[in-house]
């Protein structure tokens, strides 16, 4: 009798090693149903799609702006104009790439006005391949920016928050997590971390591994992180979540050791011990810890999470909304890692713009966990720009916006008090002079 294998690999593939094209192939099929629910016909963006054509909206302009927090970090800004007075807002700050940045989201301006700005995936689709160059930080963060101020736009136009046009709640609170900082010494990890606990926060991140000036050492700096994370975990006791950013300073051997020490302080995950250029390298790390792995911020679209959703080589996938493609873009990678039971951590150190954009993928997406912010306050400066609208954190969780479209909006005037500063990223080296990375 004939037995069909029990696999989804397709035939020509079982007497053979599976190749990246086998598994890009198995993945797109794993996930096809999710991505069909999410943008077919019957979808909710579709339905909202054709309940905004009869208001004949028409893109009139695009305007793009630099605005310095006044010390190290450049934001990048824009807004979307129509004929019907609605104005959507979207965020492409990049690090140390911010000139950059504002002229790429520029480039879009003769490509979209004229345009009706709810087809948001057939603007997608020619933003991305029509230029013929795709992908990188720079192309891919203008994509976004542009995209989110179309979701706001949409949901402005229908008066629904945007997490209503993909779906629906999945759930009633977001699970948030802070930047507790501290930092100098064990002492001052502690401190810092337990502060945060005392403000109502259950979850952190810090860096851990230190560095002496621009100097980072790959024995001494392994070691001072493992008694920092010592301190942190003793302070806050063992319910309160720890996340780990390596950042990708470790060397191979630096990130094997510092996450087998890293054990028995059960960090919730381990972040970027890696870097993206080899994730043969991340599954060689994969097979030497137990503890939780994830990465993402640095990968683009939903073609850079296929194989390593596919292949499991983390636990948490940490898509950035302001870098990955945009709202429906997230939404879809989430949906691949749901098709594997990995979970979505997003990656967000940006403004309230990125904070609020990812807070409505996070409400639909049944495989969210957890979502970063870099804190809960704002300076008055931020409170101004912003005019007061932001995400609502109650118990260490962000609760469903609210308002209709993206729920935040900014004024100009404002951000141009404190225009574009050149800034360079610490720039670190080994102790005999080499490149070290970051």
């Amino acid at each position: 009798m004939n037995r069909t294998p029990v696999t989804n690999r397709p035939a020509s593939t079982l007497s053979r090693p599976l190749t990246r094209r086998d598994l890009f192939r198995l993945a797109s099929g794993s996930a096809a149903a999710g991505l069909a629910a999410l943008t077919g016909p019957q979808s909710a963006l579709a339905q909202a799609m054709a309940k905004a054509k009869p208001l004949n909206l028409q893109i009139t302009d695009l305007k793009s702006w630099i605005v310095n927090d006044s010390s190290s970090k450049n934001y990048v800004f824009c807004k979307i104009f129509t004929n019907q007075g609605l104005v959507g807002v979207g965020e492409g700050s990049v690090t140390s790439k911010a000139a950059t940045m504002k002229a790429a989201i520029d480039e879009h301006h003769r490509y979209l006005v004229g345009k009706d700005p709810t087809d948001i995936e057939m603007h997608w689709q020619a933003m991305y391949r029509w230029p013929r160059w795709r992908g990188g930080p720079i192309l891919n963060s203008a994509i976004s920016a542009v995209e989110i101020a179309l979701w706001d736009i949409l949901g402005q136009a229908l008066g629904q928050p945007i997490y209503k046009l993909l779906g629906g709640k999945a759930r009633d609170k977001v699970r948030m997590y802070v930047h507790p900082g501290g930092g100098g010494s064990p002492q001052g990890y502690a401190e810092g971390w337990l502060k945060a606990k005392q403000e109502g926060w259950n979850a952190g991140k810090g860096g851990f591994i230190t560095t002496d000036g621009d100097v980072i050492d790959p024995v001494r700096s392994v070691n001072e992180g493992i008694a920092n994370l010592k301190a942190v975990r003793e302070a806050v006791g063992p319910d309160f979540a720890i996340c780990i950013d390596v950042h990708g300073k470790c060397t191979p051997t630096m990130a094997a050791s510092f996450c087998r020490q890293a054990e028995p302080y059960f960090p919730y995950f381990v972040e970027e011990a890696t870097q993206i250029e080899d994730i043969n390298e991340l599954a060689l790390l994969r097979s030497k810890t137990n503890i939780p792995l994830a990465t993402g911020e640095r990968l683009f679209t939903k073609y850079g999470f296929t194989e390593i959703c596919s292949r499991h080589l983390v636990d948490y996938i940490q898509p950035d909304v302001v870098h990955c493609g945009g709202i429906l873009e997230m939404k879809k990678i989430a949906t691949i890692g749901e098709s594997y039971r990995i979970e979505l951590a997003p990656h967000n150190p940006q403004s309230a713009v990125s904070t609020l954009a990812s807070l409505h993928v996070d409400m639909t997406a049944p495989s969210f966990a957890i979502q970063e912010i870099s804190s809960g306050k704002r300076s008055q400066f931020w409170e101004d720009f912003f005019q007061g609208t932001n995400a609502t954190y109650e118990d260490g969780y962000a609760l469903a916006p609210d308002k209709p479209g993206l729920g935040v909006t900014f004024d100009e005037k404002v951000g141009e008090q404190r225009p574009y500063v050149p800034v360079t990223r610490q720039q670190l080296r080994f102790s005999d002079g080499g490149i070290a990375d970051h």
